[in-house]
């Protein structure tokens, strides 16, 4: 995945729904229509460990959205959600990595993930990432080799070792 001076990525892709997509940078433009993807896609997780609160849910997607790597996630031109992919030195973090429900069960997320974990295998790190208790995300991340490194009472720290082919 080759990074563009204006930002973009090379990740254009076929999805399921016969149409492309792609990242892109995200701006400050973003940041209400992906709050309003998160608590869609969040709310209910988020109520059932008694942490949703509007104040909170804008407050902690500020935080995340203000550090690089946040990338746009665009179905043709349409805004589909976000991920971000924070490479440090010793690891990749992936957080805030959510898709509008009417993108769900279509494969796309699959794609994304795929074309991530190639990035971070062709930088050589691994791949970390927390994910709320009872959420249907473990057993997805599981599924793409990640593995349970510890939990607490609200999130569950896994772990993608760096794929060796």
């Amino acid at each position: 995945m080759l990074s563009g001076q204006d930002g973009s990525w090379a990740a254009s892709t076929k999805t399921s729904m016969t149409k492309t997509w792609r990242f892109a940078p995200a701006t400050e433009a973003d940041f209400e229509p992906l709050l309003a993807i998160r608590i869609e896609v969040m709310r209910e997780h988020l109520e059932r460990v008694f942490r949703y609160k509007p104040s909170r849910a804008r407050r902690v997607f500020r935080e995340h959205f203000a550090e690089p790597g946040l990338r746009l996630i665009l179905v043709g031109d349409e805004t589909a959600g976000c991920v971000g992919f924070r490479a440090g030195e010793a690891e990749i973090k992936i957080d805030s990595f959510y898709l509008g429900s009417r993108y769900h069960n279509r494969g796309l997320g699959t794609e994304i993930l795929k074309v991530l974990l190639a990035e971070a295998d062709a930088i050589g790190l691994p791949v970390e990432l927390d994910v709320l208790i009872g959420s249907p995300a473990d057993r997805f991340y599981e599924r793409h080799g990640f593995v349970r490194q510890s939990q607490d009472d609200i999130e569950a720290n896994f772990r993608r070792p760096i794929s060796r082919g």
